[in-house]
């Protein structure tokens, strides 16, 4: 696999405080990427810059090896969709609408959807299975369908590269399973990038290719989940001990959490 995005160097933050230092790393094409540290490690900023919502205060990311500040905003947004972990709608707007909106890098946003605009739309929510949830109102969807729909709505932009932030995140364990199932079926169908942000260590070991491990703002460690989820490193950067064993089917590395008894 040929590296589609490319890090240097990268330096990057908020209101000229740096939250990343000196990151450098590289993303394969077709890849499931998992990003994963301590709240406060920079996860959140990491996927915000690498999409582009985010400038490096220095160092540059290359997508297909072009500087991504050097890509027309609405060409980068027919390759780039971003699903935020608490994205707020107007609750006057139906999941229908919603899913179109992720068609406007195709047609702006005064022009009318063509048939194709209303058939991927359409698609899109046929493989999230929400098209049943068409003339709802965002608002009254619960947690589980309203992440659906914004995932139906990144699908609609047809992208080569799907970022997630935490996309499982209040969700119960049916939920969050069907939506990494979805999302890994379509990382392996079309060959979508996938770069996530997850908390829970265990649905990062079951679903990405690769980690990358931050702390404190630096890559502790970037490989597969054998390499990076040790329990030398999730006591060294979590500050909290585990026991790491294997999943009994899959075989990757499963974590148990040690509670720590009074004295």
């Amino acid at each position: 696999m040929s590296d589609i995005i490319e890090v240097k160097n990268m330096t990057s933050g908020y209101q000229n405080r740096p939250i990343l230092k000196g990151i450098d790393f590289n993303i394969r094409e077709g890849e499931f990427f998992g990003i994963i540290g301590p709240n406060g490690s920079g996860k959140s900023t990491l996927l915000k810059t690498l999409s582009r919502s985010l400038k490096p205060y220095e160092g540059s990311v290359h997508y297909r090896q072009k500087d991504i500040n050097e890509i027309l905003p609405q060409e980068l947004a027919k390759d780039f969709a971003f699903v935020a972990q608490d994205t707020v709608f107007n609750f006057s707007f139906t999941v229908w609408e919603i899913v179109l909106m992720g068609r406007i890098p195709y047609i702006g946003r005064l022009r009318p959807e063509t048939p194709y605009d209303l058939e991927m739309a359409k698609e899109s929510m046929r493989t999230t299975d929400t098209l049943n949830l068409a003339n709802r109102f965002i608002g009254a969807l619960s947690s589980g369908e309203r992440q659906m729909v914004l995932i139906a709505k990144a699908l609609a932009q047809q992208p080569k590269v799907l970022f997630l932030d935490e996309p499982t995140s209040h969700l119960d364990i049916g939920h969050q399973v069907k939506i990494l199932n979805l999302i890994k079926q379509l990382n392996q169908k079309h060959n979508i990038t996938v770069i996530v942000v997850l908390h829970d260590l265990n649905l990062a070991s079951e679903y990405c290719d690769r980690l990358l491990l931050l702390n404190e703002g630096w890559v502790y460690k970037i490989g597969q989940a054998e390499e990076i989820l040790t329990f030398q490193n999730i006591e060294e950067v979590y500050k909290t001990l585990v026991i790491v064993s294997r999943n009994p089917i899959t075989k990757n590395p499963h974590i148990l959490l040690v509670r720590k008894e009074k004295t």
